[in-house]
């Protein structure tokens, strides 16, 4: 009898043993190094289910004994219901076990696109066009219809979107990014319109808009803004033409080479201020946050002109009379 229960003891510690032997291996397995070398884009497609993407993880090599997994899955089922579509990074020191996790995790690779502040709506769908692995599904649309397929029926695009940086992943429509930008636009002109200073020379939001582009255009200057928006609101309530001359370029449209002329000053376009009374008919470009808020809140003073120094920082003088204007033409123009 003893020797019965004796050799039941041993077989049970056996078992043990071999069970634990087994389960250390099946761990080891399971954290072991996937081989790759570099970071490398696996992307799980629409559909795929758990066996489809190991067998396509193991057939590049990426994975060498996928028993492991496909183990865990049989313990764990609820882990290859819930592979999320899309590009995941792998890096080299990842576990076969970190994959799954990352596949599972809906962490994909993300991409971005930058739209500057200043940019036309033109350039802006140009940068949409050739973004990587974005979905270009607006690409052939004209701007009316793009503008009514976004809710903006019969409006002009310019200036309707925010200038920024956009991410994305793999798929998403360029028309999800410009979605975003306009409803961007919208929040920040309201707010900005909501907090603006008393008496400014503008009926509406939009008018603000064409302003804060005007204001974009001029400067590269942070500290100048509110100062150029000064200027430009003295002068409409004045009755003073703007002569901005980024309105003039933008009416010239593909006719711009770089040199304005003063032909160029003197034709007439619905956006030339030396012609034209008041504001351009919508903006001229995409403005900045800074720039609406400078519409909004513009500097008090007397200057009435400005000029670019010319001097490399972007800076302008600014005069309170057209003889200092003038003076300061001279000054920094013909002596370039």
């Amino acid at each position: 009898m003893r020797t019965v229960l004796k050799a039941l003891v041993v077989l049970v510690v056996l078992a043990l043993f071999a069970a634990y032997t087994g389960y250390r291996f099946w761990q080891v397995k399971l954290e072991a190094p996937i081989a790759v070398a570099e970071q490398t884009i696996y992307e799980v497609r629409q559909g795929a289910g758990f066996n489809q993407v190991i067998a396509e993880l193991e057939s590049r090599g990426i994975l060498s004994d996928s028993w492991a997994l496909k183990l865990l899955a049989r313990i764990e089922p609820q882990r290859v219901h819930s592979l999320k579509p899309g590009e995941y990074m792998l890096q080299p020191e990842m576990s076969g076990l970190d994959v799954l996790n990352k596949l599972n995790s809906g962490d994909v690779v993300t991409y971005k696109v930058t739209i500057p502040e200043g940019w036309s709506f033109k350039q802006m769908r140009a940068v949409l066009d050739d973004a990587e692995k974005l979905s270009h599904d607006a690409a052939d649309m004209s701007d009316e219809d793009l503008m009514t397929e976004l809710g903006y029926e019969g409006e002009h695009p310019e200036g309707r979107f925010f200038p920024d940086t956009y991410t994305y992943h793999k798929g998403v429509s360029d028309e999800q990014i410009l979605r975003q930008a306009s409803h961007r636009m919208d929040r920040l002109l309201d707010d900005a319109w909501a907090k603006r200073d008393e008496g400014l020379p503008y009926e509406t939001p939009y008018e603000a808009l064409i302003m804060a582009s005007l204001i974009e255009k001029e400067t590269g200057a942070p500290q100048e803004r509110r100062e150029i928006a000064g200027v430009f609101v003295r002068r409409l309530e004045r009755g003073m033409r703007l002569q901005t001359d980024p309105t003039v370029i933008y009416g010239m449209g593909d006719r711009y080479d770089g040199n304005i002329t003063r032909a160029d000053l003197r034709k007439k376009t619905p956006y030339n201020t030396y012609v034209i009374e008041g504001l351009p008919p919508t903006p001229i470009a995409l403005p900045g946050k800074a720039s609406l808020e400078a519409a909004m809140h513009p500097a008090e003073g007397e200057t009435l002109y400005f000029v670019a120094k010319g001097d490399g920082t972007g800076t302008h003088h600014f005069s309170r009379t057209l003889r200092e204007h003038n003076e300061a033409v001279r000054r920094y123009i013909l002596k370039r």
